[in-house]
């Protein structure tokens, strides 16, 4: 291995570092608490090295936002994958969003709540979040109906896993009913 090769190697595995730290301590303890200074403590290395790889807490946002938007993508082809049908897919899909929402509350918020420079809907739009969208477009464009584009519709559903979603995670709605919720989207959505 050529030197440079090695610290490639070292640099990479800073920047994955800084990432899980950031992830961490905002699941611990909420994005306010990530600050560069208290991730600096953290990884055990200077300011001036966390600035040489992120320019600030927006870039580093948008790096935990395009790892979750990569897991969040496993998590739905993985629930899918062993769904049997287009109506058990899309709810094993709808459960899946869910369920990633709810265990990881702050890498969604990264992802769709939070400014981390990234993208969206755009030529430029990176591709992991592409991806994700990707493979909600897998099962969703199998049931969006006649005369229904399948981006569109696709769309239109997660912006309903995302409400459901938000509202749940605020206390908005009665968690003994999201199941409930789940059957009834798919129910009235989706076309199986």
């Amino acid at each position: 291995m050529s030197v440079q090769e090695r610290k490639e190697r070292e640099r990479a595995g800073r920047e994955r570092l800084i990432v899980a730290t950031a992830r961490e301590l905002a699941e611990q303890q909420g994005w306010d608490a990530v600050t560069t200074r208290r991730l600096a403590e953290r990884i055990e290395y200077s300011q001036p090295v966390l600035y040489s790889h992120f320019r600030g807490k927006r870039e580093i946002i948008g790096a935990v936002a395009l790892v979750g938007a990569a897991e969040m993508a496993a998590a739905l082809r993985g629930a899918t994958a062993v769904a049997d049908g287009p109506r058990a897919r899309v709810t094993a899909l709808a459960r899946a969003y869910l369920d990633f929402a709810e265990g990881n509350p702050a890498v969604y918020d990264a992802m769709f709540r939070l400014d981390g420079g990234l993208a969206f809907a755009r030529e430029d739009t990176p591709e992991p979040l592409k991806d994700a969208f990707a493979a909600l477009l897998e099962s969703l464009g199998e049931v969006a109906g006649d005369g229904v584009r399948p981006g569109l519709f696709t769309e239109v559903f997660w912006a309903a896993l995302h409400g459901l979603a938000t509202l749940t995670r605020a206390g908005r709605l009665p968690p003994e009913d999201a199941g409930r919720r789940v059957e009834l989207l798919v129910d009235r959505l989706a076309v199986v």
